[in-house]
């Protein structure tokens, strides 16, 4: 029979196919992650101008005390840096010729801004008009080089940072009496215009007393007189407001002595570039020129 035979022959066969060949490992591609997203700091917030706590003129030459919203780490006015006290507390100021709009920007600490756009009133500012008179010129020769170094002594003397804290008081007047010149006036000589009044005058008897009108440290006590402003003292407010105080017939402190409110610094004169007895009291802000009158409030009496 020959069915058995087919049957082995088919078996064997089969023993007789190998196994398979092995296949090599795929090598395995690494996988690089994403780089992770830049973190942006959130988008600025446009706030309220109440949002700073603000007290004060918002006006050219006026001068605004403020708080800054929690968590503030820095601030700035129309890019200017702006103190904060420990508390919160600022100051800041507009100049005579401020723009309409000024921009105050509070950087938190977690990376957020809150800005807020503060409207600026005009000055009503007195403006007399000669169109038949020339501007005196400026002296040159000696003159210009002595002015040249009391310029930059006044300079000096406002750009002194100290510790006062008189800019947080509400400021009184250094002498009282009869106002005979305006913060902001100007003269305008045939088209062409003339510096402006950068200060307060207070018509006031030769020797009487004037007193500090908040506390401050002395940074300039000009004796010999300066040929413009005459025997001139300088108070450091602090957070970049000054005092300047010309025309004084004596001086009754000394550089880096620190005054009170109220307390005796000199005697009212006409040193200096000055028709008659007066005080001319004028007030900086980092700078900026601002009214002693939206400062002090009217003059008593």
């Amino acid at each position: 029979m020959r069915v058995p035979v087919v049957v082995a022959t088919s078996l064997l066969a089969g023993a007789c196919i190998g196994a398979p060949s092995p296949v090599p490992p795929v090598a395995a591609t690494p996988i690089t992650p994403p780089a992770p997203r830049p973190m942006l700091p959130p988008p600025p917030q446009l706030v309220a101008p109440d949002r700073f706590g603000l007290s004060g003129a918002l006006r050219q030459g006026g001068l605004t005390l403020g708080h800054a919203p929690e968590g503030t780490t820095g601030l700035t006015l129309d890019g200017t840096a702006v103190a904060i006290a420990p508390d919160g507390r600022f100051v800041i100021a507009f100049d005579r010729d401020a723009a309409a709009q000024a921009v105050l920007i509070a950087a938190l600490a977690d990376g957020a801004t809150l800005t807020a756009t503060l409207p600026i009133a005009p000055g009503a500012w007195r403006i007399e008009r000669l169109p038949t008179l020339r501007k005196v010129p400026v002296p040159g020769g000696e003159f210009a080089r002595v002015r040249g170094g009391e310029l930059a002594q006044i300079v000096a003397a406002r750009a002194r940072g100290g510790d006062a804290e008189g800019w947080r008081q509400r400021f009184i007047w250094p002498a009282t009496g009869r106002i005979s010149g305006l913060f902001g006036a100007q003269r305008i000589y045939a088209g062409e215009p003339g510096s402006y009044h950068g200060g307060v005058d207070v018509a006031k008897p030769e020797g009487a007393p004037v007193v500090a009108p908040a506390d401050g440290v002395v940074t300039l006590a000009a004796d010999p007189p300066f040929t413009l402003e005459g025997r001139l003292l300088i108070l450091d407010h602090g957070h970049g407001v000054t005092s300047a105080f010309l025309h004084l017939s004596r001086i009754d402190v000394a550089v880096g002595q620190t005054v009170r409110q109220g307390a005796p610094i000199g005697r009212v004169g006409r040193t200096g570039r000055a028709t008659g007895p007066h005080l001319h009291w004028a007030m900086t802000w980092n700078g900026a020129r601002i009214d002693p009158m939206l400062v002090a409030g009217a003059m008593p009496g």
